[in-house]
Parts: C-alpha cells; structure tokens; sequence
C-alpha cells in the first residue's frame, strides 16, 4: 500500500465526502491534540480521533513514541486487507519502550507498556503522546506506595480482535481502578474503563496557547493524573 499524507488530523473533517474507508492507501495524520498550541482551536482536533474509530474496514493506530510510530507502519504495511490510519503527535517525546516489545504490543491493539513494581492496584490507561503522561504518572505514584500498571492502546480496533484470553491479561477484571487518558473525545472510553473508572478526556474545544500552557489547563499533568488516581482508592 501507498501512504497519503493529509497532514494535521482536523483535515478529516473535510475528507469524509470521498469515504475513506474506500482508499486503498494507508493514511498519516499528524499535529493529533491540543498540544498543537498557539494553532488554535481550529486545528487542535477533540472528536476527530473518535469519529476514524468509528469507520468501518480502517484500522487507526496512535503510536506513543518512536518505536510504536515504527511498529505502527510496519503493522499498516504488512495489513493488505484494508488501509491503516497513523495518528501522530507533532511534540517530541521520549521513548517509552523497545522496537521488538512495541511491535508485538501495536500488533495486537493494546498492551501493558509499564508493569507495576508491587502488588497493581490499578491501571492507567493511554494512547499516543499521554502513554508518556500516564508512565510518568505511575513513578510518582510507586514514591507513595501505590502501585499502578501503564497499558498503551494504540489501536482499539487491534486490541478487539485479540482472544478473551488476551483482553483479560492486559485488562484483568480484578483491576477495576482505572483511569483512561486522552487528549481528546470520552466518546468510546468507558468500554475500557469501566464502572468503576475515571477519564481524564475533552469534551469541549481547545484554545490558543503555547501547549505546554493548554495541556495544564486542561488537567494533562503529573500531578492532576496523580490526584485522579488517588480520588478512586
């Protein structure tokens, strides 16, 4: 397959006429949260990422560092049977995870990316650049004792094809105290969080700021991830 760049991911909203489930290219995305920054509202996507999850026959990736970035195009390259949406950060981030483990987890949708040092009382659960959010997260949290797992989701349609067996092991029922986070749309979230869980999500529009400045407005920090966990035990 070919890859057709269409740049920042809020031009989707403009390509919707021409049904991109139909293109036999994959498709890249980039500039994909409110860390755009002084761009504006206009280009910070909030339900764009929710609307690719929800066509038919794509299969959408957002990868959390460079490696998941590469595993996400050898996965897209190797899928003949329909083309692969890549949704990139336009920030620069730290790498969370080697090429073979990042491979085997973006295979497969979902996996944990950062395993609890004591007894899990909990999971964070992310995708994209907020994977980095959420592992910086749980060392802060290990400095108090409590013990959490970081699972990235790249890829929710993956992850949904995976055995029972599969979903269990990345998200054990006994672990109920979740929280998901995301730069973007609660819509589809609490399949994986639960009852039980809390998001940490935008369901309004963005603003126009350095990104740094809006990712703090908005609660996508150490400390408030760190606090929302600790609201649930």
């Amino acid at each position: 397959m070919q890859l057709l760049f269409l740049s920042f991911l809020t031009i989707l909203d403009q390509r919707f006429g021409y049904q991109l489930n139909a293109i036999t290219s994959n498709v890249c995305f980039t500039h994909d949260s409110i860390a755009v920054g002084e761009d504006g509202p206009t280009h910070e996507p909030i339900e764009q990422l929710a609307a690719l999850r929800a066509i038919p026959e794509i299969s959408t990736i957002r990868p959390a560092d460079g490696n998941e970035t590469v595993a996400a195009w050898k996965v897209a390259v190797e899928s003949t049977k329909q083309p692969t949406a890549l949704i990139l950060s336009r920030q620069n981030l730290p790498t969370l995870i080697d090429s073979q483990k990042a491979f085997e987890g973006v295979k497969k949708g979902a996996y944990i990316i950062s395993s609890a040092k004591g007894k899990s009382c909990g999971l964070l659960l992310a995708s994209g650049s907020e994977v980095s959010l959420a592992v910086a997260a749980q060392e802060e949290l290990e400095k108090e004792g409590i013990y959490v797992s970081v699972v990235s989701m790249p890829s929710w349609d993956r992850f949904e094809k995976q055995s029972n067996a599969y979903k269990e092991e990345i998200l054990p029922k006994d672990q109920k105290i979740r929280l998901g986070i995301e730069m973007g749309s609660s819509l589809g979230w609490h399949k994986y969080i639960g009852d039980d869980g809390k998001l940490l999500s935008i369901d309004q529009f963005g603003a126009s700021a350095p990104g740094t400045i809006i990712m703090d407005e908005y609660g996508f920090t150490v400390q408030n991830v760190v606090s929302q966990f600790k609201e649930m035990l």
